[in-house]
């Protein structure tokens, strides 16, 4: 090791100046290491915030998930088609003897199946009729409501006396079970890591306690995806994307005990 001397200063002197360099040195790296233990922590506190605001997608998908869907109060399973291939494949592969088939009272509207509909309490059936309502043209035509029908399996078919009809075209018999001006409204929530859409006579019925309202409006889906994935602090917006209905949408954070 090597040292500089001034030899215009005694030898006592310039120990004393390197005596107190030293001691300089050593309070200049203490602060350097608690500045860095202080940025450590604040770095870990960022962490943590931002792990706890996240919520993790669930790996594992049910099979119901590719296609429109919720839970009515009652627990009873309802699927959607998301386009005319998805209508035909739910009319095709899960539309079963015990189920009940709805559809809006309009030009462009997702088949709804509720498994079991027959079975099913007048609430679920209710349920059903709004999810049915709201996906479909009347939320992008910006209406505030739709009327929807209900049918059971033999009163549903694939063909006429004039042929078999095209993809997501149905033939319908006999007479129908009406639920008129359902409300387009739905809510969005996140329950055990998983991002759920279901009608508003749903969430009254839950209490769901976090919740974003959706009504159709002005702002862009993937706008209101993004939004929905930001109070929600669910950042699959893809996910959120696919369970949206068509259309422009209001958004309105709701709450069940406000």
């Amino acid at each position: 090791m090597e040292f500089e001397l001034d030899f215009t200063k005694s030898a006592q002197e310039n120990a004393n100046a390197y005596f107190e360099a030293a001691k300089e040195a050593k309070k200049k790296k203490e602060k350097a290491a608690e500045a860095i233990k202080e940025l450590e922590k604040k770095l870990d506190k960022k962490i943590e915030k931002k792990e706890e605001k996240k919520i993790s997608v669930v790996g594992k998908r049910e099979w119901y998930e590719k296609f429109y869907w919720f839970f009515t109060s009652s627990k009873m399973l309802a699927i959607g088609g998301r386009d005319a291939a998805q209508n035909e494949l739910i009319n095709s592969k899960y539309f079963d003897e015990k189920d009940l088939f709805f559809h809006a009272d309009i030009f462009g509207a997702s088949v709804v199946i509720l498994k079991n509909g027959i079975e099913a309490d007048e609430n679920s059936k209710e349920e059903t009729a709004q999810f049915a309502a709201s996906f479909s043209r009347a939320w992008s035509s910006g209406l505030a409501s739709a009327d929807v029908y209900s049918l059971k399996r033999e009163q549903v078919s694939k063909s006429t006396n004039k042929g078999y009809l095209g993809t997501g075209s149905f033939a319908m018999s006999g007479e129908r079970l009406w639920f008129k001006t359902m409300p387009l409204i739905l809510y969005a929530y996140v329950a055990e890591g998983r991002f759920m859409v279901v009608p508003g006579k749903t969430f009254e019925r839950l209490g769901i306690n976090k919740a974003i309202e959706l009504r159709p409006g002005n702002m862009k889906k993937s706008e209101a995806a993004k939004k929905i994935s930001s109070l929600l602090g669910y950042d699959n917006i893809d996910y959120i994307m696919q369970h949206l209905p068509p259309g422009s949408f209001q958004l309105k954070q709701g709450n069940q005990n406000k």
